[in-house]
């Protein structure tokens, strides 16, 4: 082959290279093209990204929405609430009408108590059980149970045939002490005459004496049977068919609790079974017969100073213990102390179950409230203190309760004003006036 020919050779073989080359650049260029063209998109994407940013940033700086959603409002109001809710408003005038009282905190002798139970009786010096003296049959009722009645008042009225006998028989011995005394006077006159003997005068007295014994025999029986010295005077001038009459009579005054006469009943003067006809009972004056245990048998004695309050606990009177029986109860094993009570306003009744607190002894001065000023607000301890226009709750630490006070550990001190009357009126107030704070929202 000669040199041109292989030259040529050459070269064409060379052109198919120089093409694929080519190619392959193009593909270098297109694809640094798309590359450019993707960055372009992704930059333009973050951009409209960041302008929705910016918008979204816009929306949350719009100034409605802004002053809907300010926490500094909620704030401020949540505040007025809870300055509201602590306070109630009241002016001086205000306080008086609603029965509030304000005190001055001062320390006070606690006093040393126990509390027992006990119940209310009658007293049986006070209970008088109404029976016949004779026996007969009831021809009149004129008092019934739950009557008032007074000492002398007549109940009933008996027709008895053993009275009509007895007052017979005093009529009679009445007409024979006068006649005595006639032959008596008769004999003493002849005897100054020394017409009769001194014989016939001494009989004449011994029958006088004879006869106003016997009038004075019948008298003391009629008196046994409840006839007066007045009904026996007008005796003689009695109507006819009224001396068979008696009169039943209150032996005491006071209530009658129990009637078991009946009209036209017969009864028995001499039957000590019988029931009474009426029983009358005095409740001016009650016991207060208080069960004493075991282990606080040395620390009631008589004298010692009584407080007797109600189921409720309201103070109902204070006295002392009158005794302490010396028997035990075999059932509870309980002694009884025993009070005199004042009843004459009848607020207590007989059967009444109260309890009784013994004052045992007296303890340190402590700083006290009355219990009923111990309120709860919000769950926490309080009493209600006076403000310059109301009252406000303060809560407290207190300790324990001695008959009706309360001990004040912390919270007020010495001096402090307090409301001692009205805490559960002011509770009600402030309750009243948050719910309806609550419905507001």
């Amino acid at each position: 082959m000669t040199p041109k020919v292989h030259l040529l050779a050459v070269i064409l073989a060379a052109l198919p290279l120089v093409a694929c080359g080519n190619d392959a650049a193009g593909d270098v260029s297109a694809q640094s093209t798309s590359t450019d063209a993707h960055d372009h998109d992704d930059h333009d994407d973050h951009d409209d990204h960041d302008d929705h940013d910016d918008h979204d940033d816009h929306d949350d700086d719009d100034p409605h929405d802004h002053v809907e959603d300010d926490p500094s409002d909620h704030a401020d109001h949540d505040h007025g609430d809870d300055e509201h809710s602590d306070h109630v408003e009241l002016t001086p005038a205000q306080a008086l009408e609603a029965g509030i009282v304000v005190s001055r905190l001062e320390k006070a002798v606690l006093r040393q108590s126990i509390n027992l139970p006990a119940e209310l009786r009658f007293d049986a010096d006070r209970i008088a059980a109404v029976t016949p003296r004779l026996s007969g049959r009831i021809v009149r009722v004129t008092a019934t149970e739950g009557d008032k009645v007074s000492r002398g008042t007549t109940l009933a009225v008996i027709s008895s045939r053993e009275l009509a006998d007895l007052k017979a028989e005093y009529l009679s011995a009445v007409t024979a002490v006068d006649l005595a005394d006639q032959a008596l006077a008769r004999e003493e006159t002849l005897f100054a005459d020394r017409i009769t003997s001194e014989a016939d005068l001494q009989s004449a007295r011994a029958a006088s004496v004879a006869a106003r014994a016997s009038l004075t025999g019948i008298e003391n029986k009629l008196h046994a049977v409840g006839v007066t010295d007045r009904e026996l005077q007008n005796l003689a001038e009695a109507p006819d068919g009224s001396l068979a009459n008696i009169s039943v009579s209150a032996p005491i005054g006071g209530v009658i609790a129990i009637r078991t006469a009946t009209l036209g009943a017969a009864v028995s003067g001499d039957d000590p079974n019988a029931p009474a006809l009426f029983t009358i009972v005095d409740d001016s004056v009650l016991w207060a017969d208080i069960a004493v245990y075991k282990q606080h048998a040395g620390s009631v004695r008589p004298g010692a100073k009584v407080v007797l309050k109600s189921e409720t606990g309201a103070l109902l009177i204070e006295g002392v213990i009158a005794t302490v029986l010396p028997s035990i109860d075999e059932t509870s094993r309980t002694a009884t102390a025993r009070m005199i009570v004042d009843n004459s306003d009848n607020r207590m009744q007989p059967g009444q179950f109260v309890t009784a607190e013994i004052i045992t002894g007296a303890g340190e001065a402590r700083l006290q409230v009355p219990s009923t000023a111990i309120v709860s607000v919000e769950e926490r301890v309080s009493v209600f203190v006076p403000t310059s226009d109301g009252f406000e709750p303060r809560a407290v630490s207190t300790g324990p309760e001695i008959g009706g006070q309360t001990i004040i550990r912390s919270g007020l001190s010495e001096g402090d004003q307090y409301v001692s009357e009205g805490a559960f009126t002011l509770k009600a107030q402030l309750e009243k006036d948050a719910f309806g704070d609550g419905h507001a929202h």
